[in-house]
């Protein structure tokens, strides 16, 4: 057998490549790559309905979940505003209490008031001659330093003795006793006489006055 020249080899390899490399690209030809395509976006439409449907769904349940932070918000609020009217309401009780504890005391101490001030009238007024006058002055300043002393724990307690003369009648802090004609100068429905004092703890009324009212005099025919 004769033997084949070089150039006649290197056609045959040639060829045997070219062949080899047509059966290597077949898989990834153009139809091949169109039929994937193809099947590809036959098949996207499920991939697109997919997120949307949860995109959906997720934001339903922002939604919901909006108003019930809203609802939760609302509530809190309702119930620190009905805390804050408790915690005030209480701090007014405790307060009230602390002022108006002693109300009953000041209230007897009002009599005592009464008795010293009586005596130091009575005192001023029936002095006589000799070592008894004496007597008389140094109980007169005596009971009027006890005065001045009971005044001025009164004034630190917020116990205030009422002016009401001249003012109009108020049943909530005067006791009318009688009515008087009104004099001159004198205003119909004012008190006109204070018999007995009244007296306001933390400017509430805690004994009301005794007082006498100025009427309009009747005219006679």
């Amino acid at each position: 057998m004769a033997a084949w020249p070089l150039w006649a080899v290197q056609r045959r390899v040639q060829r045997l490549l070219a062949s080899r490399s047509r059966i290597w690209l077949h898989p990834f030809s153009t139809a091949t790559q169109r039929t994937a395509g193809e099947d590809c976006s036959s098949e996207d439409p499920p991939d697109e309905l997919g997120p949307s449907l949860a995109e959906r769904a997720l934001k339903l349940k922002a939604v919901k979940l909006e108003k019930e932070v809203q609802d939760l918000t609302l509530r809190y609020q309702r119930a620190v505003a009905d805390c804050e009217n408790i915690r005030k309401r209480t701090q007014r009780c405790v307060e009230d209490a602390k002022i108006f504890g002693i109300q009953s005391f000041c209230k007897d101490l009002v009599e005592v008031a009464d008795i010293l001030e009586k005596t130091t009238e009575c005192i001023s007024e029936e002095t006589e001659p000799g070592d008894q006058k004496l007597t008389l002055e140094k109980v007169f300043r005596g009971l009027s330093l006890l005065e001045a002393k009971l005044k001025s724990v009164f004034a630190k307690h917020g116990l205030e003795k009422m002016a009401p003369i001249g003012d109009k009648y108020d049943p909530h802090e005067h006791e009318l006793i009688c009515h008087v004609p009104a004099g001159v100068g004198v205003q119909p429905g004012t008190v006109a006489l204070v018999r007995q004092d009244g007296y306001k703890l933390h400017g509430r009324t805690i004994r009301l006055a005794q007082v006498e009212v100025a009427v309009e005099s009747q005219r006679r025919l």
